[in-house]
Order: structure tokens, then C-alpha cells, then sequence
């Protein structure tokens, strides 16, 4: 049987109709990475703003990001990581995901007042 908020969740995929990808993003950086940050948030909020982009993540202790996307397909993915200023300092792993659960993907707890 599944939680509430599971249930919400496949039920928002399911309005939604579209898969959910998770991003994997190895890169080195330098100056002219560096000089290539402010343009690609810049990017990264535009993205998250049309809720094509759900997570984004960063590490620069292992020169690392992860960005969870809503697209139709893995080519659609990597059509719109293209257009980041800092992609070609990428190296990309591109998963389709089954499940993504969490707090954020859970109905509010009802409290009575």
C-alpha cells in the first residue's frame, strides 16, 4: 500500500506525463569557467522557473552537480544542458529516474487547530 504522499506522487508524474532525469555533471574548474557562473545561473533559475528544472545541487569539494529535470526524453535533456554557458566543461551522465521521494514530494500534515 502506498504513503499519501507517494500516491500524490505518482499521480503528479502521471498528470504531468513526463519522466523525471537526474543530471550528473563532473567539470574542472579555471578562470574561465569562473567567468561562465553568473550567465549559467542565470540559466539554471530560468529553468527553475518554467519547472523544468526541480534540484540543483553543487559540490565544489568534489567538483561535482546534480540537477533533477522534468523533459520528455534524455535528447531533451541534454538539448537544454547545451544551452548552460559552462557545458563544455561538463562531463554528463544523464539517468532516467523510476523514483524520486521526499519531503517536497509530500502532501502538508493536516494539524488540527
Amino acid at each position: 500500500m502506498f504513503a499519501a504522499g507517494a500516491t500524490f506522487l505518482v499521480l503528479s508524474c502521471q498528470l504531468k506525463n513526463m519522466p523525471k532525469y537526474q543530471a550528473t555533471i563532473q567539470f574542472e574548474m579555471n578562470d574561465e569557467f569562473m567567468e561562465g557562473v553568473p550567465p549559467h545561473r542565470t540559466y539554471i533559475n530560468f529553468l527553475i522557473n518554467k519547472g523544468i528544472i526541480d534540484h540543483y545541487a553543487v559540490s565544489m569539494e568534489t567538483q561535482r552537480a546534480w540537477i533533477t529535470m522534468n523533459a520528455e526524453d534524455k535528447k531533451e535533456v541534454e538539448k537544454l544542458l547545451k544551452k548552460s554557458p559552462l557545458f563544455n566543461f561538463w562531463t554528463i551522465e544523464i539517468d532516467e529516474l523510476f523514483v524520486l521521494d521526499g519531503q517536497h514530494y509530500r502532501l502538508p500534515e493536516v494539524n488540527p487547530n
